[in-house]
């Protein structure tokens, strides 16, 4: 609301002139600041592009190969075990002595250090133990153990 304010007479008889009417500044004017701020928007979203730098490089091609499927590596315990100490390496007898040895042999360019251990079911858990031990001295990082689905 406009206030109203008196006028004196003490202007030195100039006569009488009307109220004046003054408002005061209540409130901000945001229309300015708004496109203020999107003028600053666009600039930085223009130069922000220009402003990125790097090294231009003609990258070599190349077709594309498929990755090799490393072949699983099953090491199988028979009943026989407990009499001879041999086990296979695929289809290769080892002596469980020398099965750490020849792990590490046939992973040394292999990325996954595992293998899939497959006992007689006959065989006690202490003996598939100890062979999983010798299978960890020569470097394996996972076992692991196959087995049939019994059928209902």
């Amino acid at each position: 609301m406009p206030k109203v304010q008196p006028q004196s007479d003490q202007l030195g008889g100039r006569g009488r002139r009307g109220r004046r009417v003054s408002t005061t500044l209540a409130e901000i004017n945001v229309i300015p600041l708004v496109d203020v701020m999107l003028v600053l928007l666009i600039i930085f979203m223009v130069a922000a592009p220009m402003l990125q730098k790097g090294v231009e490089v003609n990258l070599p091609q190349t077709r594309q190969a498929q990755k090799l499927s490393e072949e699983r590596l099953y090491v199988t315990v028979p009943l026989s075990f407990r009499k001879d100490q041999k086990v296979y390496l695929d289809d290769e007898a080892v002596s469980i002595d020398f099965v750490a040895e020849r792990i590490r042999q046939a992973m040394l360019n292999k990325d996954q250090k595992e293998v899939f251990l497959r006992g007689d079911s006959q065989v006690l858990v202490q003996e598939l133990l100890d062979v999983m031990g010798r299978l960890r001295e020569g470097g394996i990082e996972r076992v692991g153990i196959v087995a049939l689905e019994q059928k209902r």
